[in-house]
């Protein structure tokens, strides 16, 4: 599975526990709220980045819609 912006940081956390350091490090809340509302559009994608790359999924190893 790919973190997408369509996600909740509560949602990741509970999921993949080793992203609230790098939630942290972008002052992102954990929250209910999806990632798309609460971060800037301009770091969004590099946010997105990082956090696939600690968990190790990618468009590589996802299928679209599984």
């Amino acid at each position: 599975m790919v973190i997408q912006p369509n996600m909740s940081s509560k949602a990741i956390v509970e999921v993949w526990e080793n992203t609230i350091e790098i939630l942290n490090t972008y002052n992102v809340p954990i929250s209910e709220k999806t990632l798309e509302v609460l971060v800037q559009q301009d770091i969004l994608p590099t946010l997105l980045m990082e956090l696939n790359t600690n968990v190790g999924s990618s468009s590589v190893t996802c299928i679209e819609g599984g």
